[in-house]
């Protein structure tokens, strides 16, 4: 399924689950039109979009909100947990870490590492921030499946390379860095100030 559904429909799906699960509350069913309404896209890129999962909709009824959100989850493979790493906890890492939202999604924090002797040891959520030199082990021992990189630039592709080299494939970067990396290595960069940046200019007259 995955190979068929385009890039462009992948990035919306998690919105679209998102804007189900919070409609779900009011109601049992949408129509394409509500999803759209509650996404900030047209109906009919809506309903091409579920197209590719089989999902189909009732004439008058809409989409049953389960079904299709189950359809959703299967897509973007969220019905089985993926172990998380966390690298870096400065206040980035630690809030991340904090978050409750991911363990609803599937994501489970398994390890929060660092290399600064003043925050190893310390607990965050339950864990204990352990030694950048057990990323290897770690991964091994907890079949770690996605790092988050929230370390400073200049750590960010060391610790990535580390990363690939023990079979972690898929990367969030929040370090304001472009990471080089093997084209079968999913990165997916979140860069803060870039986006300030945009909302800055179109605070201009």
């Amino acid at each position: 399924m995955k190979a068929r559904i385009p890039e462009a429909t992948v990035a919306r799906l998690p919105r679209y689950l998102r804007c189900l699960t919070d409609m779900a509350h009011t109601a049992s069913t949408c129509s394409s039109e509500d999803l759209a309404e509650a996404a900030g896209v047209n109906s009919a890129q809506v309903r091409k979009d579920v197209s590719y999962l089989g999902a189909q909709g009732t004439r008058g009824v809409g989409y049953d909100h389960e079904e299709l959100r189950s359809q959703i989850r299967k897509a973007l493979g969220l019905t089985m947990p993926h172990p998380v790493i966390v690298i870096g906890a400065g206040n980035m890492g630690t809030a991340l870490t904090n978050y409750k939202g991911f363990k609803t999604w599937g994501f489970e924090i398994v390890a929060v590492l660092d290399i600064d002797e003043d925050r190893i040891g310390s607990r965050v959520d339950g864990l204990t921030v352990e030694p950048l030199q057990n990323l290897e082990k770690i991964i091994a021992a907890k079949n770690v499946e996605i790092g988050i990189l929230a370390t400073p630039p200049a750590a960010a592709q060391s610790v990535a390379d580390r990363l690939t080299a023990a079979g972690v494939n898929s990367i969030l970067n929040l370090a304001p860095t472009i990471l080089k990396t093997d084209a079968e290595v999913s990165v997916r960069r979140v860069d803060l100030s870039t986006e300030l940046g945009i909302l800055a200019f179109h605070l201009q007259s």
